[in-house]
């Protein structure tokens, strides 16, 4: 599949480009923030994107340029204007701009709202780092350093500062095997995943397990480890590393025993400690006892520039959508955004649903259609549509059947529904920088 238009090239600073539209043009041009790293030759999309085909089939012009490395923040917000100006070169200026991304292209979606105001007449981050660079780091380092301190300390496993990636998930990968073999072993890994408030559930095609199920939650948890967070944790941090200049992460004020009784995944680590009849309340005094981490201001600096939050929406709508069982990027995360754009008086121009499901960015091209069109509505209207799960599913389960299927191919039905995010548990947004900048407190 082709769309009926399409624009391919390099942008100034290198990033490649491509803009896609139909012959009928709504004028409304997205802004497509992407959230993995692609090849050096490659375009940020490939022909053969449904989501892409959706919204071009639906009107919308689409442009997006690729990044080539993991947190490329930096970078996306370099090419932000060179690339809307290419955009309105191939298909001409827009009446609206709207900025979208998943995963980290959530957080760049964001990131471009606080720092281009007026550039965006709208956003819809879905699935995003939104609780800020910062936040979302600590959390992956606390869960690491769960793994290591409890399952690997005497081993050469690097939690920061990670010199050889690839030899460090290796030896990452090896702790995780010896682990869930043995009852202890699989304990600790559940606690770990409790720290860090990891749901257990994690294919979108199953249902959630139910909530007497531990041993199916935990292995869900696990399925996090083996597919994604092991390599976010301990491979992909060392990208970030590098650009930041050092460490950006710190513990020094954790208190993991806390970190467990807030987590919505608490009972999972209690039930398989009993099960391994280990004690819980020593491991919590081991890891409370334990050497901590302490970060280099001046990647603090540059995670905070890269992205951390003030609540400042510059008067643009914003619409976030994640689901209750991502974890990658736990829910939580929206929690920690909705409370600093509530602080900053800017809760009307908020708003977020949830689709109930596992999955880390596992929506619908249905689901994602209904959001953005919910959200022009808001920009046509002036007040914002009616948000009912009922109202949204409805519309979604009305869309062609090619649309209503996961990007992967499965068929799903549409499952907005009323959700209450957890508390963020490490908060970390622009009101902290400057107060924490030695990564200390």
């Amino acid at each position: 599949m082709t769309a009926p238009h399409t624009v391919q090239g390099t942008l100034a600073n290198g990033a490649r480009y491509r803009v896609d539209w139909p012959t009928e043009w709504n004028r409304t041009l997205l802004i497509y923030s992407r959230p993995i790293p692609v090849g050096p030759d490659d375009p940020p999309w490939n022909d053969d994107d449904s989501m892409i085909h959706a919204m071009v089939d639906a009107g919308y012009a689409v442009a997006g340029s690729a990044n080539t490395i993991f947190w490329p923040l930096e970078l996306s917000f370099a090419s932000i204007e060179p690339l809307i100006d290419a955009a309105a070169e191939a298909v001409g200026r827009p009446r609206y701009t709207i900025g979208f991304g998943f995963s980290i292209g959530g957080i760049i979606t964001a990131g471009i709202v606080q720092r281009f105001p007026g550039l965006l007449s709208g956003a819809l981050p879905m699935c995003g780092n939104v609780a800020g660079a910062i936040a979302i780091h600590n959390r992956e380092l606390d869960v690491s350093f769960v793994v290591k301190t409890l399952l690997a300390p005497d081993s050469g496993l690097e939690l920061v500062n990670i010199s050889d990636p690839d030899a460090n998930l290796e030896c990452a990968r090896e702790v995780l095997a010896r682990a869930r073999a043995t009852p202890q072993g699989r304990a600790r890994l559940a606690l770990a995943a409790s720290v860090g408030s990891m749901p257990g559930w994690h294919d979108a095609v199953t249902p959630q397990p139910k909530p007497h199920d531990i041993e199916a939650r935990f292995n869900n948890q696990l399925a996090w480890y083996d597919q994604v967070s092991f390599l976010v944790y301990f491979w992909a941090r060392e990208q970030v590393e590098r650009q930041a200049g050092g460490n950006p992460s710190w513990n020094t004020d954790t208190d993991y025993a806390q970190l467990l009784r807030d987590s919505v995944s608490r009972d999972i680590a209690e039930s398989l400690y009993e099960t391994a009849n280990l004690s819980l309340a020593d491991d919590l005094a081991t890891l409370a006892s334990a050497p901590r981490i302490t970060a280099d201001p001046s990647a603090v600096e540059y995670l905070e520039h890269h992205i951390v939050f003030d609540g400042d929406l510059g008067g643009v709508p914003v619409l976030t959508i994640h689901t209750d069982g991502d974890g990658l990027v736990i829910p939580d995360n929206e929690e920690a955004y909705r409370e600093v754009v509530h602080a900053a008086g800017n809760g009307e121009l908020l708003r977020q649903i949830s689709i109930h499901r596992g999955g880390h960015c596992s929506f619908t091209s249905a689901e994602v259609m209904v959001a953005l069109g919910a959200l022009v509505q808001r920009l046509q209207g002036g007040t914002w549509p009616d948000l009912a799960p009922t109202t949204l599913n409805a519309a979604a389960d009305a869309s062609p059947s090619e649309l209503r299927a996961l990007r992967e191919g499965e068929p799903m039905a549409a499952a907005f529904f009323d959700y209450d995010p957890p508390p963020f548990s490490r908060h970390y947004d622009a009101r902290d920088a400057g107060r924490r900048t030695s990564g200390e407190g």
